[in-house]
């Protein structure tokens, strides 16, 4: 039973540190200048797609 109990904190442990990691790095990308320049291409294209598609 104490096995068991260690594995599953271990596991809920590992599962909190990924959130964090993940949140932080994704917050990162998205407010550094090289994010919000992808960001804004990425836009530009979709609506040049849509623009194509509608003629």
């Amino acid at each position: 039973m104490e096995l068991i109990m260690k594995l599953l904190i271990f596991a809920i442990s590992i599962f909190i540190l990924y959130v964090v990691i993940e949140t932080a790095v994704r917050q990162g990308i998205n407010s550094s200048v090289i994010g919000k320049y992808v960001e804004q291409k990425n836009s530009q294209v979709i609506k040049a797609a849509k623009n194509d598609l509608d003629d």
